[in-house]
């Protein structure tokens, strides 16, 4: 059976503005019936956000899910990325694709390659999704940098998210902003807390279907990868633990990925993650007392259970990294090698 006219979303917005628990929360309002597919791309190499959806929901479950690491996503050539979806399709077969570009990609290329002519009877591209955390836009690190605009530029739809956090000014300065911005004064702003959005937002057609004029264009971005095996099992070296570095767009990520050997004491963890100080951090840790992740955003962290994982692995993204943070990860451990 021929795969056609899938009813396609995208949900992006900047680091730490909850993208991945508000896809958790959709999945959570999935109907019953229907198969749903994610297409996840993080910045860096380890990938983090595919081990958190597969932790908390299954093919069983008619979820199905591929993660493009690395920052591959955001190149118009996009091969990596095409490659995925294109497998991801016809395995799962779904009734609607969500697709999660990371928060430093460039979300006008994603929906270029999306509205490339192979993929237009094959997708419906319907409404994308901006989140934006409306206390950050005062801040020039992101009302100056050129990702988080385009994302507020191909918005069908803008959430202000973590409203329950905000200040009595916050969404009005939003508000003032996009009013200064062209063609994103008539996009509807919602609120939300904790990524609850409505299916209702996922429908209608998107109005935004730009294209990359020169293929060249994709590879004049700001990343340097260093690559390394991102397979399901990979080689582990003799320490049993394997290190990977990114960096671009005035950031850099650094990841660590541990066999299965590897235990982790919760509470040192815990500790050892809360006193971080970064743009985005997000984990998953085989510990003593079972398998947990770990997000932080805004000098908050949160930790939740999940049910299984493969291994260990945690990635940071942030502009200055402690050089001792690897020494202080591996107390936390325990090599059963």
């Amino acid at each position: 059976m021929a795969i056609s006219s899938v009813a396609t979303n995208i949900i992006t917005g900047f680091l730490g503005v909850g993208k991945t628990t508000a896809i958790l929360h959709l999945l959570r309002s999935k109907p019953e019936h229907e198969r749903w597919a994610i297409l996840v791309n993080e910045f860096g190499d380890i990938g983090i956000d595919g081990g958190i959806f597969q932790g908390n929901h299954s093919q069983q479950d008619g979820v199905f899910i591929r993660e493009v690491p690395g920052g591959c996503m955001c190149c118009t050539a996009g091969l990596p990325m095409q490659v995925a979806l294109n497998l991801l399709l016809a395995k799962a077969k779904p009734h609607r694709l969500l697709i999660e570009p990371t928060g430093l990609g460039h979300p006008k290329e994603v929906l270029a390659v999306l509205s490339s002519e192979h993929y237009q009877k094959v997708l419906h591209l319907q409404n994308t999704i901006t989140l934006v955390d409306a206390r950050n836009i005062t801040k020039e690190a992101y009302t100056q940098h050129d990702i988080f605009n385009q994302q507020l530029d191909i918005a069908d739809v803008i959430v202000a998210n973590k409203f329950d956090q905000y200040g009595e000014d916050d969404m009005n300065n939003l508000k003032e902003y996009l009013k200064n911005k062209d063609d994103v004064i008539d996009r509807p702003v919602y609120s939300s807390t904790f990524g609850e959005l409505s299916l209702s937002w996922l429908e209608e057609s998107s109005q935004h279907k730009p294209s990359v004029t020169s293929a060249d264009e994709a590879h004049h971005h700001d990343h340097q990868h260093t690559h390394h095996s991102t397979k399901e099992q990979p080689d582990f070296p003799e320490c049993g633990y394997l290190t990977t570095k990114n960096q671009g767009e005035g950031f850099i990520t650094v990841g660590w990925r541990f066999s299965p050997e590897w235990e982790f004491d919760r509470a040192k963890l815990f500790h050892l993650l809360s006193g971080l100080k970064s743009e985005r951090t997000k984990g998953i840790f085989i510990t003593e007392q079972g398998v947990f992740g770990y997000n932080q955003a805004n000098q908050s962290l949160s930790e939740f259970e999940l049910d299984e994982t493969p291994d260990s692995r945690i990635e940071i993204i942030t502009q200055s990294m402690d050089k001792d943070f690897e020494n202080k990860l591996i107390e936390c451990g325990i090599y059963h090698a």
